[in-house]
């Protein structure tokens, strides 16, 4: 079965994560008799560089008729002026917004095989199996007004949070569902008692949850969640938050299982029923690490899983999602790490060197 599938590298350490990706993929593609045909564009800096914008209208739609987009990941210092007119992350957010990806999901999970590779003990870390919904398309990040201007006193800005009731209702219906096919805990975080907007997401989420009354609904303010998971992070099965919110907590997150170079991602314009795909964008959580580019020491695991992930999402191939998974694991517990990860008595490995074992273990 052939899919067509849009990668973007981008910038920094993403064409390199990436190439490992691409390399898991075949391996899937030979074991399990499919095509990926990878249609590749540029975002982000690199963009800015050759067009003059972080996405172009043709990388647009390249990926609007693909099965599902790959990114690497955008950014770095040479475009970090904040007064810069383009900025590598308009490619990201133009993306959410041109292929209606409104739901990021972020999910946490400390492989028992790296439970002394964290900075926390391993009793509060064991059993940490959680899943992060963030809402993408809404909020901070593209409320109006947003600008700059001058005044007779001093520079002002203004960017301005927004909801609509449409946009509340579908992400936190996608935590719902979730939490239905997992442990049936629900967590709406908010900051209810001091924005009008988080006082209409949680009136939302107590109608909403008269329609799923086998899951276990609790509202915690933004605060009391960022210490909880330092706490207790085992005690989360699925949490759905706003945009700005959820782009915090997830980073925070991340160092539960280690590494940002652990964690996958998946956006989606909603969760397949059982026997359906979904348009979707799959990144790493992490950045483009301009200073390891080219080193050969980011880890691509990742990348590799968020490949995985769009293989169930997506394109529908779980028996091909869950090949990945195992061999990331099966790696994991041989005893090679990259060096994020790196603990005493294992064996260090690069960038390429990790892909090519991940994707042995595919094959």
């Amino acid at each position: 079965m052939k899919f067509n599938i849009a990668m973007l590298p981008g910038d920094g350490v993403g064409p390199e994560v990436a190439a490992e990706a691409v390399k898991v993929l075949e391996a899937v593609g030979k074991r399990f008799s499919h095509d990926f045909a990878l249609h590749y564009g540029d975002i982000g800096g690199i963009a800015i560089d050759k067009y003059g914008v972080a996405l172009t209208k043709e990388t647009l739609q390249e990926c609007a008729k693909s099965n599902a987009v790959l990114l690497g990941a955008v950014g770095g210092p040479k475009w970090d002026d904040p007064r810069a007119n383009v900025r590598p992350e308009d490619g990201l957010l133009g993306l959410r917004k041109g292929l209606r990806l409104f739901a990021n999901l972020r999910p946490v999970k400390v492989l028992p095989v790296l439970i002394d590779s964290t900075n926390l003990k391993p009793a509060v870390i064991q059993g940490v199996d959680l899943i992060v919904v963030r809402e993408l398309t809404g909020g901070l990040y593209f409320g109006r007004p947003k600008r700059q201007w001058q005044t007779a006193m001093g520079r002002k800005a203004v960017d301005t949070m927004a909801y609509s009731e449409k946009e509340i209702e579908r992400i936190i219906r996608v935590g719902f569902e979730l939490a239905r096919v997992r442990r049936r805990k629900l967590v709406s975080v908010d900051k209810a008692n001091v924005l009008e907007s988080s006082r209409l997401w949680r009136q939302i989420a107590i109608e909403l949850s008269q329609d799923y009354p086998d899951v276990e609904l609790q509202h915690m303010l933004v605060d009391a969640c960022a210490m909880r998971l330092i706490q207790r992070p085992a005690d989360f099965d699925v949490i759905v938050t706003e945009n700005m919110f959820g782009d915090i907590l997830t980073d925070e997150a991340s160092m539960l299982a280690g590494s940002m170079g652990m964690l996958p991602s998946a956006s989606l314009a909603g969760i397949p029923q059982e026997g359906q795909k979904t348009c979707g964008m799959y990144e790493p959580i992490h950045g483009s690490a301009p200073r390891r580019a080219g080193q050969n020491i980011a880890n691509p695991i990742a990348m590799i899983l968020s490949a995985a992930m769009m293989l169930r999402y997506s394109l529908g191939l779980a028996q091909g999602a869950e090949a990945i998974e195992k061999a990331v694991n099966d790696v994991l517990e041989q005893g090679y790490r990259t060096y994020d990860i790196m603990d005493e008595g294992k064996t260090k490995v690069g960038t390429r060197e990790m892909g090519d074992l991940v994707a042995g273990r595919v094959d």
